[in-house]
């Protein structure tokens, strides 16, 4: 029976996808060592040269194979062995790619690692764990604009250290267009800071703007380079630590001009000491129309068009190391702000929300569950009906089979995973069900009539259920800003895959079986 029904057309045509399924999520079996999924701006281990490019491929990560000579096989290993390495002491890192030496100052060495993906399948933020946003900006932007507001955002996101993003653009049915970010190993805080701030930088003396973040007025913004921005000093205070920043911007002539006709106009500031002199108005610098430094200007720049300015502010900690730490994330949100631009448009925080990795494991495992135990209570509501044990294998190989080919298409068109797309998925395990046995009731009573007018009476069935779906999915792609694609997205593959590939391909199991 096997090989006359292998020579079946559309048995060959089923298992032809389902080759090109597993060609697509590429699966692999070493999953030994931990991954490396995102690296803090300024960290130990990303002034040693580690790295996670913009945009890379999950399977493709840079994997920690051993930590001081011990072998990594897991994230509890990587985790014990880290531990044992004191505060200040060298720590060696071997990678599928590199070796790496750096001294250990903080306690994760400024890498966010993950378990190693074994396929090509890309987990989304409900099961990867991570922090999104929505946005909506307060005014209608052309199609130019909400470009270049896109291209801000992840230069912005990339230049502060963040990788493993993913942002995109979605509009709902009203045509109202979004912004969605999903950002793995990021805080909330990270997030929220950068995202929410347009970035308008102005530089203004007495209340007059001298200079702007625009690139006619910087030419040159110091970041990651030790000589010229980095933490200058660090003083006790009464309850906890300031420490100080600064780091070096270079201006344009025009803008150099613009600063020396503001200082000239200045008197000395009578309260100066005799040793160092300042004017009488400090640089005040704006984010967003929000004072956030104050610095007095030297007598000696009184009506000089200096050209290299040193921006400088403060962090704070209850220990001189988190000290050290506020301050070299708000001198690198400052940098990363200066260095992208302003966006053209402010923007509306409508959602922000961060999920934990565990929570995330969490959802997987029981969706797995959940699915199991619905293919249980599926091939037990079979035998039932139809008292056939050997009607539930065809079905069951065609559940399967559109699930595999769901999972294919989103390996392909790196698609993530998530609770919507298993939904999607769960939908299309119950319309083929309902198909399926559609399918059987007209098999069966074709066996008393004419077989294949059974079959054509099935499919037309099928057919005007497929419509109904299909109608019923293409609004889900806007609503909720694209919230719920994945669910649409799934659904409709699924259905297809059904109409197209699996259910004849059933047809064709039960015509040889019964």
């Amino acid at each position: 029976m096997i090989s006359s029904l292998i020579k079946r057309p559309r048995i060959l045509i089923l298992l032809f996808f389902l080759l090109l399924v597993l060609v697509s999520i590429n699966p692999s079996f070493n999953k030994e060592g931990v991954s490396i999924k995102s690296v803090e701006a300024l960290s130990e281990a990303a002034q040693s040269g580690i790295s996670v490019p913009p945009n890379t491929n999950p399977k493709n990560r840079e994997i920690i194979q051993s930590l001081n000579g011990i072998e990594v096989k897991d994230i509890d290993s990587y985790i014990q062995e880290l531990e044992k390495a004191k505060i200040n002491q060298s720590v060696k890192i071997i990678t599928n790619k590199n070796e790496y030496i750096l001294v250990k100052k903080t306690d994760n060495l400024g890498i966010s690692v993950g378990k190693v993906v074994s396929s090509n399948l890309r987990k989304g933020l409900d099961l990867e764990g991570g922090s999104r946003a929505i946005l909506e900006p307060q005014e209608k932007l052309t199609d130019s604009e909400f470009k270049t507001l896109m291209q801000i955002m992840e230069n912005r996101l990339n230049a502060f250290g963040l990788s493993d993003v993913q942002i995109r653009e979605a509009s709902d049915l009203l045509g109202n267009k979004f912004v969605i970010i999903e950002i793995a190993g990021a805080t909330r805080e990270d997030v929220e800071d950068l995202i929410a701030k347009q970035g308008k930088f102005e530089a203004k003396i007495d209340n007059k703007t001298v200079f702007t973040g625009s690139k006619e007025d910087l030419v040159n913004v110091c970041k990651d380079d030790g000589t010229c921005s980095g933490i200058r000093s660090c003083i006790p205070l009464e309850n906890q630590y300031q420490c100080t920043f600064e780091f070096s911007i270079s201006l344009s002539p025009k803008a150099a001009k613009s600063q020396a006709d503001a200082t000239s106009k200045l008197d000395i500031n009578a309260s100066s000491s005799l040793t160092i002199r300042y004017l009488s108005k400090p640089l005040d610098l704006y984010i967003d129309d929000k004072l956030i430094s104050s610095l007095q200007i030297a007598l000696t720049l009184k009506g000089v068009e200096a050209t290299q300015i040193s921006i400088s502010g403060p962090g704070y900690g209850a220990t001189q190391e988190d000290a050290i730490k506020d301050a070299t994330r708000e001198m690198s949100k400052l940098q990363t702000i200066l260095l992208t631009g302003s966006l053209p448009a402010k923007l509306d925080l409508l959602e922000l929300r961060s999920i934990s990795p565990v929570l995330g494991e969490s959802f997987l495992r029981n969706a797995v569950l959940v699915g199991l135990i619905s293919l249980l209570a599926v091939c037990l509501f079979i035998f039932i009906r139809y008292k056939k044990f050997k009607i539930i294998i065809p079905m069951v190989i065609t559940l399967v089979s559109e699930i595999s080919i769901i999972l294919g298409f989103a390996a392909l068109f790196k698609q993530n995973i998530d609770i919507a797309t298993i939904a999607g998925i769960i939908a299309t395990i119950g319309t083929g069900l309902n198909d399926q046995i559609v399918i059987t009731d007209e098999v069966l009573k074709g066996q008393q009539s004419s077989l294949k007018q059974s079959i054509k009476n099935a499919f037309f069935i099928i057919l005007v259920a497929y419509a109904a779906i299909f109608a019923a999915m293409l609004p889900l792609f806007w609503a909720g800003a694209g919230l719920f694609k994945g669910f649409a997205l799934a659904t409709i593959v699924g259905v297809t895959a059904g109409i197209l590939i699996t259910r004849p391909a059933f047809a064709a199991m039960l015509e040889e079986i019964i």
